[in-house]
């Protein structure tokens, strides 16, 4: 690669605007998500003309990079070379895509499909919204129908009402009720549940015990962290006959107690935030989940943009079999490229990300 002929002029942030189609609410942790909002972006100009340019992924400093050649500061077969540079992990391996007129997902080996399945993170609690007069179960299911309407299917249900918003009995009850609505009025769509840790592991069994017919593909994060009742979790699934994944890792992972767990066999998802985490870290351990025979999902809620980003990591690292889908639109770039198609997300052959800024 010519990367040592490329030598960064300057370092500038802006910023883009997320909007959602509607107001996203609480979860069991969390207040009302809004309807969109502002986030950091990074850009890189070298001196032979090529931009690159991504979501800022930690601190950034224009004297890391300023003067110095993109060759110094990221490796295309490992990622960036220093941790002080990790904020600059997305825009650096966009630039050099846009050097290299390949795509990243080339530049991470092609090891996955270029179409991957897309799930709809955003059904959170618009039951319990407003606080004046609840809109109920209609509420959950009218999210669903907007976001079946445009190309969703698979759901994401938030549950865990009974932590923080409601009577835990009355909580618990919802959260069920809510499951077998969506299943009844969606039978072909795939189900995924996440509880934000809102359960302990004897009441979320209850859970699952409850809606045992509705065929989960996976659960997420129903309790805090903890390898005994993990292990549990694992029991019961197998006891119950249940295909049902186990999914962790988005909240403060512990990389390294996640993968103990991972590897006895009690969690098979790993969900480390696809920019938090950041790409040159998810390339530094796929092949430790690979062998484990674990898949990867990176989170990516919260801004369009990191669905993207995730589908180029799956077609790219491999091993991963959905990516988490934020209904949106971000201001000020074209995401043309990506094909979305019946709840399948195609990336494109576009140099980096294929994501021109306008």
């Amino acid at each position: 690669m010519s990367l040592d002929r490329h030598f960064v002029r300057s370092v500038e942030r802006s910023s883009l605007k997320t909007r959602y189609p509607r107001t996203v609410g609480r979860n069991a942790r969390l207040g009302s998500h809004g309807s969109g909002g502002v986030d950091d972006i990074v850009v890189l100009r070298t001196d032979t003309g090529k931009v690159g340019w991504g979501l800022v992924a930690g601190s950034v400093s224009a004297d890391q990079a300023v003067g110095r050649s993109v060759a110094e500061l990221i490796d295309p077969g490992r990622g960036v070379r220093d941790d002080s540079l990790r904020g600059l992990d997305f825009a650096l391996h966009d630039l050099v895509g846009q050097i290299e007129d390949l795509p990243v997902h080339a530049i991470l080996g092609g090891h996955g499909p270029s179409t991957v399945a897309c799930y709809d993170g955003a059904i959170y609690f618009a039951d319990l919204d407003p606080d004046e007069s609840p809109r109920g179960v209609p509420a959950v299911l009218a999210d669903c129908a907007a976001d079946d309407a445009a190309g969703y299917r698979a759901f994401k249900l938030k549950i865990g009402r009974g932590n923080r918003w409601m009577d835990r009995a009355a909580g618990d009850a919802r959260d069920i009720e809510v499951t077998r609505a969506v299943r009844e009025a969606y039978p072909e769509h795939r189900i995924l549940v996440d509880a934000n840790d809102g359960y302990d592991c004897a009441g979320f069994i209850e859970y699952l015990q409850a809606v045992a017919d509705c065929g989960l593909y996976w659960v997420e994060e129903p309790f805090l962290d903890d390898a005994a009742d993990l292990a549990r979790l694992r029991q019961y699934l197998r006891e119950a006959g249940s295909a049902t994944l186990i999914a962790e890792g988005e909240s403060n992972p512990e990389l390294e107690t996640l993968l103990e767990i991972a590897g006895r066999g009690d969690i098979d998802v790993l969900l480390m935030d696809v920019v938090s985490f950041g790409l040159t870290s998810w390339r530094g351990v796929m092949p430790r989940i690979a062998e484990l025979g674990v898949r990867a999902s990176p989170h990516a809620w919260g801004l369009p943009l990191k669905t993207l980003y995730a589908a180029q990591f799956a077609a790219g690292l491999g091993n991963v079999d959905t990516v988490e889908g934020v209904p949106g639109e971000t201001l000020g770039v074209d995401t043309s490229g990506y094909l979305w198609r019946d709840g399948e997300l195609t990336v494109p052959d576009r140099p980096g990300f294929g994501l021109p800024l306008t």
